[in-house]
């Protein structure tokens, strides 16, 4: 049985709505049964779509009202019929020891999802992650755009991928080594 991890995925964002797509697909495929939290690392510059992409995958589970972005607060919270999820955005952290102050620990659990924007603020007090998203902005292309890497940095994420292959169109998302 080969148990080597699967490459990791690159989807071409041309438009807002394909990182709306792509937020939804994520959602639709969320894998279920982990016995602790699900963690995602959102990565990349400003103005990548980080915000955009963990929108549209609140929304696709069932956010209601108004999504905002925890760019001031730090965190936002959503309790949701499939699970809860919290929304970090750690970009105007000074230090990793101000997420003591979230109880951030007190809620990994089953049943969490954790998005976490710029984790690189605070790698040293954030759970390692599930699945890791970078997103680029892509000027020197043909059609600008963004591009998106997926990458499974645990079994989970590896589920989640499989998950996300599965129910694409053929053509959609692409593979290379990762």
């Amino acid at each position: 049985m080969n148990t080597a991890p699967r490459p990791a995925l690159q989807r071409t964002l041309h438009t807002e709505a394909d990182t709306l797509a792509l937020g939804a697909a994520l959602a639709r495929t969320v894998p279920g049964g982990a016995g602790d939290a699900l963690v995602v690392y959102l990565q990349g510059e400003l103005g990548s779509g980080k915000t955009t992409l963990a929108r549209a995958l609140l929304r696709e589970l069932g956010a209601q009202g108004t999504v905002r972005s925890p760019s001031y607060t730090l965190v936002e919270s959503y309790e949701l019929a499939a699970c809860r999820v919290l929304h970090l955005d750690l970009y105007r952290l000074r230090d990793a020891a101000e997420l003591e102050h979230l109880g951030l620990r007190d809620e990994l659990r089953a049943g969490v999802l954790l998005l976490v924007e710029w984790p690189e603020r605070a790698a040293s007090a954030l759970p390692v992650p599930d699945l890791r998203i970078l997103l680029s902005i892509d000027e020197g292309a043909v059609q600008p755009g963004r591009q998106a890497r997926l990458s499974a940095v645990s079994a989970v994420g590896q589920s989640w991928l499989e998950g996300l292959r599965a129910s694409e169109p053929a053509g959609t998302v692409s593979s290379y080594p990762a």
